[in-house]
């Protein structure tokens, strides 16, 4: 039995396409819901989900809270704005089938403002489903499954489709959102300031890396988009570490 497990806020837009992909292979289906004030719990009640309101508490442990509520140990953690393709739902349902065990990573595809981006954000394996007495989520921005004993891990065929931003606006948004929780938390563990040069070199490396090794350029117009933003990201963190130090002399 497999529970799949989604959190939500305002996710009118996104939140039909998940449920219908994932019906097929859940034996119950658990939304762990923040605060929505769009169409979301009217959509999840159309398709059956148990939706649950629980005020926001942070990606790892609202996500860990939703896990704690399903009826099974067996869970599948997908995001609102995924979608399981045809190929990666006949595999959920062979392991099902063969009776589940270990754990099962699956590989992003990206859709970025209505284009699929085959390299710059890939390989992009994540592991969703997994018995939840094994590991729960930990981290605070991207946030990664803490395993107890870590189970053998199993790829399975098919995509976890991705679908992130609408606008490049929304990108840049979510860019400075990110740069500053990843530049708080570099600072809490007491990670020092960096230098200009420093900067500078982090910055080209994080887009050299992506947009020429990673094969961004394959993308087109959105790969070079994406991987000069994600650079900008890499430089607005760094700034804001340092903006940091500067306040606390």
């Amino acid at each position: 039995m497999l529970s799949v497990v989604i959190i939500t806020f305002n996710e009118e837009n996104n939140i039909r396409r998940c449920l219908a992909s994932v019906q097929e292979v859940a034996d119950e289906i658990v939304v762990v819901d923040s605060g929505s004030t769009d169409a979301t719990e009217r959509i999840c009640n159309e398709y059956g989900a148990r939706f649950i309101r629980h005020n926001w508490e942070g990606y790892s442990a609202q996500k860990n809270f939703a896990n704690a509520q399903a009826a099974n140990d067996w869970v599948f953690s997908i995001d609102a704005d995924e979608e399981v393709d045809t190929e990666l739902k006949a595999a959920i349902l062979q392991r099902k089938k063969d009776g589940l065990s270990g754990a099962y990573a699956m590989d992003r595809l990206t859709n970025y403002c209505g284009k699929f981006l085959h390299h710059c954000w890939r390989p992009d394996i994540k592991i969703r489903i997994w018995n939840r007495n094994d590991g729960e989520w930990e981290g605070d921005i991207h946030e990664i499954i803490k395993f107890r004993n870590k189970p053998i891990t199993n790829t399975l065929q098919g995509e976890l489709n991705h679908y992130t931003y609408h606008t490049v606006s929304e990108h840049i948004r979510q860019a400075d959102k990110f740069s500053s929780l990843a530049a708080q938390k570099a600072f809490a563990r007491g990670e020092k300031r960096k230098s200009a040069c420093t900067i500078r070199c982090k910055t080209a490396w994080k887009f050299i890396r992506d947009y020429i090794f990673h094969l961004g350029l394959l993308d087109g117009y959105y790969g070079f988009v994406v991987c000069r933003i994600s650079a900008f990201a890499t430089f607005l963190k760094y700034t804001k570490l340092n903006e940091l130090h500067f306040a606390k002399k």
